[in-house]
């Protein structure tokens, strides 16, 4: 019998803490609610991301973070904590933002692994939250509103990721 994307599982994560200096301690939804996805791309190995986020000068983190060659997870902020990913404050106390390893510019970092993981870890935060799996909520970097970041950049195939999402994956 298939799953319900609305009701499947989140995929396997592995907890890797950002460091307290790099998020803030919250109560979502309680205390804001999260409408959005905010599609990142590192610009940085996952190994030099995770080193980001551990460090407290870096003052930026994100939720997940997705490995280009196996879909492996790492979350580093709690969905009720408020990650610094948006550049925006109001974007980050209402979204979760999912990185993906790789460069905006090497489209072979977006890999059938990382897409496939991603868009299921991307249905399930849907699911909790009631966030529509649209385009209007589902939304790259790029879109926020001041931001100067590129990413996800030309080469992040949005059709194929939310149909994925839709399909739970």
């Amino acid at each position: 019998m298939d799953e319900d994307p609305a009701t499947a599982p989140y995929p396997p994560t592995h907890w890797i803490p950002a460091d307290s200096a790099n998020y803030t301690v919250s109560s979502r939804p309680t205390a804001h609610p999260i409408d959005f996805l905010v599609i990142h791309v590192t610009q940085e190995t996952f190994g030099d991301a995770m080193k980001i986020f551990k460090n407290p000068a870096a003052k930026v983190s994100a939720h997940y973070m997705v490995a280009s060659a196996d879909g492996y997870i790492g979350q580093f902020v709690r969905e009720k904590d408020i990650a610094w990913h948006a550049g925006n404050w109001d974007y980050n106390t209402r979204s979760i933002g999912i990185e993906h390893e790789g460069w905006i510019d090497r489209p072979e970092y977006f890999t059938d692994a990382m897409y496939r993981s991603s868009a299921r870890l991307a249905a399930a935060v849907c699911a909790r939250y009631g966030i529509p799996t649209t385009r209007d909520h589902i939304i790259g970097h790029v879109e926020v509103p001041g931001s100067t970041h590129t990413d996800p950049g030309p080469h992040w195939d949005w059709d194929r990721y939310i149909g994925l999402v839709i399909s739970g994956g």
